[in-house]
């Protein structure tokens, strides 16, 4: 029997939900002519237009993902109600088939978020990978949440994925032969930061 205890210090909370509905006809249809005004990414495209959720179309769109970025800061991050997050930038992301995202964050941002327009559900996924790098190599037998330098997760159509904009994300080569198609967005906050209080704010594990 073991005698030791393994604790999880400072796990990254990484948040998904799908919406309850289908994407509405003119929705995809403004995402059809936004590929005719796109930059050419290192391994993809995105779309020259960065304010894609301020669009008139996508209001109850927006709506909901502020519903879901609440949820997140105040229920999983339990922050405090005098803090309001927002959404500051969107824009459409475009994947054809043998094309990649390279790795990388989102700076200027507090949190990150995408969700995912057209998806291979059985072939997509985004992948995080570890916030510390390490100058030796070691092999693993089993790969785990503790020793994996990269994770991946599946997605669908529909789902919505939130993150702290720190952590490290990418597509690896895609092998769908649809176009894979993502709304991403950052977050920002406003309201009272800090307080009196200059005491170390700590958890004390029991």
């Amino acid at each position: 029997m073991n005698d030791y205890l393994i604790t999880e210090l400072f796990p990254i909370p990484l948040y998904k939900k799908s919406l309850n509905r289908n994407f509405k006809k003119e929705e995809l249809n403004f995402v059809k002519k936004t590929r005719n005004n796109i930059i050419v990414n290192r391994g993809n495209s995105f779309s020259k237009n960065t304010d894609i959720l301020n669009e008139k179309l996508f209001t109850n769109l927006k709506k909901e993902l502020d519903l879901m970025i609440k949820e997140y800061f105040y229920n999983t991050l339990n922050v405090s109600k005098h803090i309001l997050p927002f959404i500051t930038q969107s824009w459409l992301n475009f994947t054809e088939k043998n094309q990649h995202h390279h790795e990388h964050h989102h700076p200027n941002s507090i949190v990150s978020g995408v969700i995912y327009l057209n998806a291979d559900e059985q072939k997509d996924k985004i992948t995080f990978s570890r916030r510390e790098r390490t100058m030796i190599e070691l092999d693993y037998e089993i790969l785990n949440k503790f020793n994996a330098p990269f994770w991946d997760f599946p997605i669908k159509t529909g789902d919505v994925i939130l993150f702290p904009s720190t952590l490290g994300h990418m597509v690896t080569i895609s092998t769908s032969d649809d176009t894979r198609i993502s709304l991403a967005f950052n977050v920002f906050i406003k309201g009272i930061l800090g307080n009196n209080n200059i005491s170390l704010k700590k958890l004390i594990l029991k």
